[in-house]
């Protein structure tokens, strides 16, 4: 499995080489014209390709360690809760806004007025759990010297 990803690895290492290369040879007023277009396609493809592949490594690895690893599983799943916690209290406490607002798309709803809301107060929050978090520990950190 490790040589198959080291070859993989090399395989996508050397066609975004060989793309690079070929972008800078075309030069930045033939891109920006548009007629190299066919030279920056295949190194976004191949940015694509590894987006996946990362995203797809990190998820199977974190699932993995979370169900072999069971008290990191409690806690996962105990920050997971209070997660959800603050978003429903931060989507509860939002209330929809009844003015209209243009948008590109059409006029905003009062459900998206009351989502947005809703991020912004669980934003917050989150700020001041984290500020709060990093106060206590400081403060622990002094008294325990």
């Amino acid at each position: 499995m490790h040589k198959i990803l080291k070859i993989i690895a090399a395989l996508l290492s050397l066609a975004g080489i060989v793309f690079l290369v070929r972008i800078i040879a075309a030069g930045d007023d033939a891109i920006k014209s548009g007629e190299e277009a066919a030279l920056v396609d295949p190194m976004a493809y191949v940015a694509y390709i590894i987006l996946v592949l990362v995203l797809v490594f990190v998820v199977v690895f974190v699932l993995k360690n979370l169900f072999t690893n069971t008290s990191g599983l409690k806690n996962t799943l105990i920050g997971v809760g209070a997660f959800a916690a603050i978003l429903i209290i931060a989507y509860i406490s939002a209330g929809g806004d009844t003015r209209e607002y243009a948008l590109q798309d059409g006029v905003a709803t009062s459900a998206q007025s009351q989502m947005v809301g809703a991020g912004l107060t669980a934003f917050y929050i989150l700020i001041v759990i984290a500020a709060l978090a990093m106060i206590f520990s400081g403060v622990k950190k002094i008294i325990s010297k």
